[in-house]
């Protein structure tokens, strides 16, 4: 038993009793340290507090502040924007109208900050149509807190402004139409075929890369896949036969998908693709938004097969 620390603290107490001089003698005594090892970066950077997103509070609070009438301060969404904000002001609507409308969808689309806090810009999407179309307006949420880790806070009502501007677009290198009898198209075509097959998305693994993984999306369940135009950003892409090992391209592959109840589904993929073993095989994919505009770059004629007979898997695609 180490016995150093409690002979220091006895000397201490008999030095109390002896007088001054012994006090400092006694705590000139040596004693027993434990070292303790300084964070590394990496641990003091996990103990800082990470930065709050104020897009939630956001939304919601507009979602409540359009559901809110003053007309009935009682109601649950008036209550509930009060408890964010006490001292809000309420839109106010005609007695004649019984139920408050309120947005279908409520979405932040642009968050910035501020030396001294931050603003949302929130769309809401109105159930009431306009001319058959749905209604969109924009809010702006301004609030507090989150650059500590804390929580965030609504500072006042929304003010409705005009929808954010777009980035402006960038110009796709798609412009070199892939021959549709070519191992590259062939093989992409199978390789949709089998991402979109709902519950046969198994067979997506022999057309990806060693190393690869892109899982197919569980509640696809589309019974006819139609390749409408498969277009690459190099030349590289263009032979029918047998590609060259280490070729690479990018390249975008334009859908149709026929789903059980007949819905015709206009979609857009653009993948990564790299050759290997005398085949394309597929790296990369990135799910397209919004379809490319019509173009001339069609590959006619365009390839089609039914997902629940799938096709022979060709050269390009096999294993």
């Amino acid at each position: 038993m180490a016995r150093g620390p409690r002979f220091t603290r006895v000397g201490v107490w008999a030095a109390l009793a002896a007088g001054p001089l012994a006090l400092a003698v006694a705590v000139a005594a040596p004693r027993t340290t434990v070292a303790q090892t300084a964070p590394t970066p990496k641990a003091a950077a996990a103990q800082q507090a990470a930065v709050a997103d104020p897009a939630g509070m956001a939304e919601m609070f507009v979602d409540l502040w359009l559901r809110a009438d003053a007309s009935m301060p009682d109601s649950p969404a008036a209550s509930a924007v009060r408890a964010l904000v006490p001292d809000a002001d309420l839109p106010q609507r005609p007695r004649a109208e019984k139920h408050a409308p309120s947005a279908s969808q409520v979405r932040a689309v642009r968050t910035s900050r501020t030396p001294v806090g931050w603003t949302v810009v929130v769309a809401a999407i109105s159930e009431q149509a306009v001319e058959g179309a749905p209604l969109v307006r924009y809010f702006a949420v301004a609030g507090t807190g989150g650059q500590d880790g804390g929580p965030v806070r609504v500072t006042g009502v929304p003010g409705e402004v005009a929808a954010p501007e777009s980035a402006p677009a960038v110009a796709e290198r798609f412009n070199q139409p892939v021959p549709s009898t070519g191992v590259l198209a062939g093989s992409l075509g199978e390789f949709v075929r089998a991402y979109l097959g709902g519950g046969q998305g198994a067979g997506v693994e022999r057309y990806l890369s060693p190393g690869v993984r892109i899982p197919a999306p569980s509640a696809a369940a589309y019974e006819r896949v139609d390749v409408e135009e498969v277009a690459a950003d190099s030349r590289g892409a263009l032979a029918e036969g047998a590609p060259a090992d280490g070729a690479r391209a990018r390249v975008r592959v334009r859908v149709t998908g026929v789903d059980r109840g007949g819905v015709r589904w206009p979609l857009v993929y653009r993948l990564e693709v790299a050759a290997r073993a005398g085949r394309w095989e597929v790296s990369a994919l990135d799910a397209a938004t919004a379809a490319p505009p019509p173009t001339s770059l069609k590959s006619a004629p365009s390839a089609s097969a039914t997902v629940s007979s799938p096709a022979p898997v060709a050269s390009g695609g096999a294993r």
